[in-house]
C-alpha cells in the first residue's frame, strides 16, 4: 500500500471512518517529514508542500477580515461571471440544497462573492469563514477546493483531513474554474461544500459540468456581440480601398477587408484610439466603432522586428510576454498551455519539433496535431518573434525569463514532463536571462 496513490474513487469504495482515519494519517506522516502509508494525491501533496514553505500553521483557525458590503456589492455588478449566475445557480443550487451543501461562487481573488445552498449547512459556513466577502485563497485559509482550484488552475476536489488546517477536516468540497471564452482570462470559481459526511466523487463532474455550461452561455453572447458588430462595420470597410479590420475589445475579428481573415487579433492590455504598433501588424491607425474598434495597418512595409521578449512567470495565477523592439513594446496575457510551451522553448534555445515540444507538454510525443494548433495560436501574437521547424524564438531575438522566488512554484497548474521536472530541481536564481548573438 506504500507506493500507491490514494484517489477520489479509492475514498468512495472505503468505509467513511477508515477513509477519514486513512487521510488524519497521511497528514500527519507529511507533517511530521515522515513516509506515508499511503501518498496523497499530486495536487494535495503539492499544494501541501507550498502550505509548509509559507510556514502555514496546519492547527490554527479560518479566518478573513470581510469585504464592506459597498466593495462586495461593487465586485458582484463588476465581475463578468455574475451574468451567468442563473445558470450556475440553476445548475447546482437545488442539488446542493438536497445533499446538505450549498454553493459558493468567488471572484479572481478567491473572495467569497454569492452563497447559495442548504439554510443549516449556511450556518455551519459561518464558523469557518466560509462566507460572502471572505478570502479563500491558499495564503488565507490553507489547502482548501477554492484556493487549490485557483492555484492549480483546474478543477479540484478536496475531502476532509486534504484540507491542510485541522478546522476544515468535518468538510468536504469541490471546484471549478471559469473562464471568460472571449480571452481566456480567469473570472472565478465555483465550489460545492458541505460536511464530509456529504462527500460523493461525482459532485467534482458536477460542479465542472455547470461550469463549462456557464462558460458556453459566455461564448453565444459574445457570438451575438460580433454579429452585432459586424452589421456595424460591414458597411464602413466596404468604402475602404486599403486594409482594414473591425474587432471588438478582446481582438476578436467581426470584419476584414485587404488582408487575410484571421480569427482575434491580439490586443495590448491599454488600447485605444490613435497609432498603436501591434506585433503582427506592425503600426496601426485606431479609430472607435459602437462595440470594437477599427484597426488600419499603415502601408509602411512590414512591421519592424522586436529584438526582446521577457517571459514573466514570477506571480503564481498570472503570466505574460513582452515584446519590444525600435518601434514599441506591447504585453499579452498567457492561458496556462501558452505559458508551458513558451518556457519549454526559453529553456531549448536551439528549438524543439512537434513531437518533443507534444513529449515536454503531454509526455505523448504523438500528439503532434495538438501542439501545431496551440503553435498557431501562440504565433499569432508573437509574429516576427517565434520561427519553426523546429519551433524556437527567433536567432535576434534576445529572452529573458522571470521565474518565482522558489522552484516549485514554477507554473504550479502544470503538469508537463519538462515544467514538473525543472520544478523538483534544488534551488535556481530568481531570473534567468539569455541572450542571443
Amino acid at each position: 500500500m506504500r507506493n500507491t496513490v490514494l484517489d477520489m474513487t479509492r475514498l468512495a469504495t472505503m468505509d467513511a471512518e477508515h477513509a477519514n482515519r486513512l487521510l488524519h494519517q497521511v497528514r500527519a506522516a507529511i507533517l511530521a517529514g515522515r513516509r506515508p502509508p499511503v501518498a496523497p494525491r499530486p495536487v494535495i501533496d503539492a499544494s501541501w508542500q507550498r502550505m509548509l514553505r509559507l510556514g502555514f500553521d496546519p492547527d490554527g483557525r479560518t479566518s478573513s477580515e470581510l469585504l464592506q458590503p459597498d466593495e462586495l456589492e461593487h465586485r458582484r455588478r463588476a465581475t463578468v461571471i455574475g451574468e451567468v449566475m442563473r445558470t450556475l445557480s440553476g445548475g447546482l443550487t437545488e442539488i446542493a440544497d438536497a445533499s446538505l451543501q450549498i454553493m459558493v461562487v468567488t471572484d479572481p481573488q478567491g473572495r467569497v462573492l454569492w452563497r447559495e445552498g442548504n439554510a443549516g449547512v449556511m450556518r455551519r459556513a459561518n464558523g469557518i469563514c466560509l462566507e460572502e466577502g471572505a478570502a479563500w485563497t491558499e495564503d488565507t485559509t490553507g489547502t482548501n477546493a477554492i484556493g487549490t482550484a485557483l492555484a492549480a488552475r483546474r478543477p479540484v476536489q478536496v475531502h476532509s483531513a486534504e484540507h491542510f488546517v485541522h478546522t476544515l477536516h468535518n468538510w468536504t468540497c469541490a471546484a471549478a474554474p471559469v473562464h471568460d471564452p472571449r480571452d481566456g482570462r480567469l473570472l472565478g470559481i465555483v465550489d460545492v461544500s458541505g460536511p464530509a459526511s456529504s462527500f460523493h466523487p461525482a459532485t467534482l463532474a458536477l460542479v465542472n459540468s455547470v461550469a463549462r455550461l456557464a462558460e458556453a452561455e459566455l461564448r453565444e453572447r459574445h457570438r451575438r456581440t460580433v454579429e452585432r458588430l459586424r452589421s456595424v462595420a460591414a458597411p464602413i470597410l466596404c468604402r475602404l480601398t486599403g486594409r482594414a479590420l473591425a474587432v471588438d475589445p478582446h481582438g476578436w475579428t467581426a470584419a476584414v477587408t485587404g488582408m487575410a481573415p484571421v480569427d482575434r487579433l491580439p490586443l495590448p492590455k491599454t488600447f485605444g484610439a490613435g497609432r498603436v504598433w501591434l506585433p503582427s501588424l506592425g503600426m496601426c491607425t485606431v479609430e472607435p466603432l459602437p462595440g470594437g474598434w477599427l484597426v488600419s495597418p499603415e502601408e509602411s512595409g512590414p512591421p519592424e522586428a522586436a529584438n526582446r521578449v521577457v517571459l514573466d512567470l514570477s506571480r503564481p495565477r498570472r503570466w505574460t510576454v513582452a515584446v519590444s523592439g525600435a518601434a514599441g513594446s506591447w504585453t499579452q496575457e498567457l492561458s496556462p498551455r501558452h505559458a508551458e510551451l513558451l518556457y519549454v522553448l526559453a529553456k531549448y534555445p536551439q528549438g524543439r519539433s512537434a513531437a518533443e515540444l507534444a513529449a515536454d507538454v503531454f509526455g505523448d510525443p504523438t500528439r503532434t496535431v495538438t501542439v501545431r494548433a496551440e503553435m498557431s495560436r501562440v504565433r499569432r501574437y508573437l509574429a516576427g518573434v517565434l520561427a519553426h521547424r523546429p519551433y524556437r524564438f527567433s536567432e535576434e531575438v534576445r529572452v529573458e525569463v522571470l521565474r518565482p522566488s522558489h522552484p516549485s512554484d514554477l507554473l504550479p497548474h502544470s503538469s508537463a514532463p519538462a515544467v514538473v521536472g525543472e520544478r523538483q530541481m534544488p534551488g535556481q536564481d530568481v531570473s534567468a536571462e539569455r541572450r542571443r548573438s
